[in-house]
């Protein structure tokens, strides 16, 4: 229903917000003049200038021995050829004196988001852009943290990182042949620097962009529903790995790695809902997770899965 709202408010060149979680089938829509009285805020805020704070969220980090349980039926799946590469995401509990408006406030990132008093992410990552007959996607795979020795080239290095972002730029190509035409990999393997609290890290990312033509906009709703759930949170290849995760992982994402963007009647801008703080009756989870290749080892995705857990 709501996929198709958007292309109707695509052909009248309406703007809205659209909020999608992780299996999209819960997609919400608010008209821009509307954004008000909806008790929902977003910034989406390229090249912006960094505010400082100091507060640190109180983590209980995720057993250990459960996690390894998890991981391991991953690589299962993997050396059964169900899957090539799957990111394994978890909850993990977290304390912090702060509201969810409070957090939206302090947290510095490209993409932003406050759902009522329900969540907040604050997210690096592209989902897609639309603009001048174009589709555009930039998958994020691969981070180290910017202070470690040679940490670039490190990083480009890594054989484990380099085979899993291959995979993900592999499928998204794919993905955007389903709504696009002279698919091409702009940019392959760049670094981006990025906050991540009291320290900063590198992160890895491609640029791959379509023609999508000139009606694009009374399809908006279609483009969406044939690309999601976003190629670089689920996995490859797509609908096995999907199957995988919802039978792995023991939690529902819900909202969490779910995509939000908006149109402003003339392009299109969204963001991957990574970075992720969800309000439930206990306190507050993040969720984050990784991706998991054959090559990877349960000790550093462990840990991955707890450094992405900051206030940027």
């Amino acid at each position: 229903m709501s996929f198709s709202l958007l292309n109707s408010l695509g052909k009248e060149r309406k703007p809205f917000l659209f909020i999608s979680d992780f299996k999209a089938q819960k997609v919400e829509v608010i008209l821009l003049d509307a954004l008000e009285s909806s008790d929902v805020e977003y910034k989406i805020q390229k090249n912006y200038t960094s505010k400082e704070h100091s507060h640190k969220l109180d983590l209980s980090p995720i057993d250990f021995d459960d996690y390894k349980r998890k991981f391991d039926k991953v690589i299962e799946k993997i050396k059964s050829g169900e899957t090539y590469v799957l990111n394994l995401t978890q909850a993990t509990p977290i304390k912090t004196q702060l509201s969810l408006k409070e957090i939206y406030k302090l947290a510095n990132a490209d993409y932003k988001l406050r759902f009522k008093d329900k969540f907040v992410c604050f997210s690096p990552e592209t989902f897609i852009k639309i603009d001048k007959q174009r589709v555009h996607t930039f998958p994020m795979k691969g981070t180290i943290d910017a202070s470690v020795v040679n940490a670039a080239p490190k990083i480009l290095g890594d054989k484990k990182e380099m085979a899993e972002h291959i995979m993900i730029v592999d499928l998204l190509r794919n993905d955007l042949s389903i709504v696009a035409s002279d698919v091409k990999v702009e940019e392959f393997r760049y670094i981006t620097e990025i906050e991540a609290g009291e320290k900063k890290l590198l992160q890895v990312s491609s640029h791959i962009s379509g023609y999508i033509g000139e009606s694009w906009h009374e399809k908006i709703g279609d483009i969406l529903e044939k690309l999601l759930p976003a190629g670089s949170i689920s996995g490859a290849p797509k609908k096995s790995t999907i199957e995988i995760i919802q039978s792995i992982e023991g939690y529902e994402r819900d909202y969490f790695s779910g995509v939000f963007g908006v149109y402003d009647g003339e392009s299109l801008d969204s963001g991957v809902m990574i970075r992720f703080i969800e309000k439930n009756e206990t306190g507050y989870t993040y969720k984050s997770g990784g991706g998991i290749t054959l090559d990877s080892e349960v000790n550093l995705e462990y840990n991955e899965l707890q450094e992405k857990i900051y206030l940027p």
